[in-house]
């Protein structure tokens, strides 16, 4: 008895602690989303250490930067200009006052736009790294957000930006439909004929889903280096990495060898495996005609068959429509029904004996295949040494560049860039990320909101886990309670040969919790759970009934046995 209530007297103390947790938790999310405590002021980076390229446009300008005036080849007039809009701007939902960006403003045009580095990019003995930020404001549908690193050449003409413009590098997120790309393309130069050839890196095996759909910022990082590996990295995490040399398509280098052109497969070779066999006779009771079902001789009628009674007849209620015009419509025909009488017989028309397989089938005959005596395998081309081989041990020093544009088309507008950053020391670009992109992370951080107030939110929208709190925070207490009761048995429940401690104290935990809930206003039971309860209720009474009984039968047992 004792360890009943004091289970009892346990859970009605968390039943009158659950308001106070309730209201202290109210007061702590609002302390927590203070944002005097939790604002973050706006800095602009600062480059600090050796850079090629670094625009945080904070200046709220684009004086360093050229829009193409071009337009591109090979489409219609319509379409061939660049004439997308670009704006520096804030963010639309900026959580940094301040903190600008280059916005993408158009959809469904071309734009181009670039800069000149500080100086040439030259691949050397350091490592290459790029660095920059995009928000996809309104999603993205079908569209690029990837950056260009302009080869230098003579010619270059930032003015004259277009797609067919040489690159070295092409890198960043592109999507169209449900096919989610982050691109890294570099354009490797053919030692023997000085062509060049993209090699593409293959997929990561990262899910991309979620940097395009959940319109925040993130940090898109590539780091090449000269021991020909590379890493992607996005938000200063990797999703893909590889080597220059293995994990390009194509492969940077040819093959050694490759098949003879001008070797040709002799008529007479043999690629067949297996033949008929030649020897084989069909045999003289072969039946190569016997149909493969026949009708089954020993189905019976059954009885009460209609075999003058037709499958359908004409609608007796059918009536022709007045406007049915003989002459132009024919003859009016009622339209067909199952004949009623079919619906009570077995069936009705002509009977037919249903078919069945027949055992004497055999099909057409066919010799049985052996092994081709004369068979010489697949035939290949022979091997000859490739004329277009050549060896480039180092594809890392690729075609310095001095310039990175943006040429891109896109049917999403309001695409945010920022904080582009160029380098060939990581703690640089680390510097970098951490003054800009991690100052970006922490203001989105603050203005969402904390665990304490993320758990009110969830369950003031599903009440029931105000239910689910309590019970996380009463079982191990009850459970340490029934550890200290272990023996005990209340009176209550030697009363009741069906009754024990855990049948008690569950009846006792789903009171106080129907009743926490109905007292904040936040449970209202369906029809379906008040019948229920109004089942146990009865149950419960009568089992109160059943024990009264008992109790009357055992003492008049004991006056009887007295007496």
């Amino acid at each position: 008895m004792d360890c009943t209530y004091r289970v009892v007297g346990l859970n009605l103390f968390l039943a009158v602690n659950i308001v106070v947790i309730r209201k202290y938790s109210v007061d702590m999310a609002a302390r927590c989303s203070s944002p005097e405590k939790l604002s973050v002021t706006y800095k602009a980076p600062e480059p600090v250490g050796e850079h090629f390229f670094a625009e945080s446009f904070d200046r709220g300008t684009l004086d360093s930067w050229v829009q193409s005036k071009a337009k591109k080849q090979d489409i219609d007039e319509d379409i061939a200009k660049y004439d997308g809009k670009w704006a520096v701007e804030d963010m639309k939902d900026s959580k940094l006052p301040g903190d600008k960006g280059l916005v993408l403003k158009s959809r469904a045009k071309h734009h181009a736009i670039s800069a000149q580095l500080l100086r040439p990019f030259i691949f050397d003995t350091k490592p290459l790294i790029v660095q920059y930020e995009v928000n996809f404001q309104q999603g993205i549908d079908c569209g690029g957000a990837y950056v260009k690193l302009l080869s230098q050449t003579a010619d270059l003409n930032l003015d004259e930006f277009v797609d067919k413009t040489p690159y070295t590098i092409m890198f960043g997120p592109d999507k169209c439909g449900e096919d989610y790309k982050l691109h890294f393309i570099f354009r490797h130069k053919n030692p023997k004929t000085g062509e060049y050839e993209e090699k593409h890196a293959k997929k990561p095996d990262a899910d991309l889903r979620t940097y395009y759909t959940d319109k925040k910022t993130h940090l898109y990082t590539l780091v090449v280096n000269p021991d020909n590996s590379f890493e992607v990295l996005v938000d200063q995490t990797v999703v893909n990495s590889g080597n220059l040399l293995t994990d390009m398509t194509p492969p940077v280098n040819p093959p050694a060898e490759i098949e003879d052109p001008d070797d040709h497969k002799p008529e007479d070779w043999d690629e067949r495996p297996k033949i008929q066999d030649p020897d084989a006779v069909k045999p003289d009771d072969w039946d190569e005609d016997a149909p493969q079902q026949i009708p089954d001789e020993d189905a019976v009628k059954p009885d009460g068959w209609l075999d003058d009674e037709p499958e359908y007849t004409s609608d007796p209620d059918a009536v022709k429509p007045e406007d049915w015009d003989e002459d132009m419509d024919g003859e009016w025909e009622a339209p067909q029904v199952p004949n009623p009488l079919c619906e009570t017989a077995p069936g009705c028309g002509t009977w037919q004996r249903p078919m069945i397989d027949n055992p004497n089938y055999k099909g057409k005959w066919k010799a049985p295949m052996i092994d081709n005596p004369n068979y010489q395998g697949m035939w290949k081309p022979r091997k000859i040494p490739n004329p277009a081989f050549f060896e480039d041990l180092h594809p890392f020093r690729m075609t310095p560049f001095n310039a990175v544009g943006l040429e891109l088309w896109s049917m999403s507008s309001d695409i945010f860039f920022d904080n582009f950053f160029i380098t060939n020391e990581r703690h640089t670009a680390e510097r970098w990320a951490n003054d800009g992109w991690g100052l970006k992370k922490a203001a989105e951080g603050a203005a969402e909101p904390g665990l304490v107030k993320q758990m009110m939110s969830a369950a003031d929208e599903r009440p029931w886990l105000w239910a689910v709190y309590v019970l996380t925070v009463a079982l191990p207490a009850v459970l340490l309670v029934l550890f200290c009761c272990s023996g005990k048995v209340s009176e209550a429940a030697s009363r009741s040969p069906g009754s024990t401690r855990w049948s008690v104290l569950v009846k006792t935990n789903s009171v106080l919790l129907v009743s926490v809930a109905a007292e904040k206003g936040d449970l209202e039971d369906s029809p379906a759970e008040k019948g229920d309860e109004e089942e146990e209720e009865e149950e419960e009474e009568e089992e109160e009934q059943q024990r009264d009984g008992e109790e009357e039968d055992e003492n008049a047992t004991k006056e009887v046995r007295g007496q």
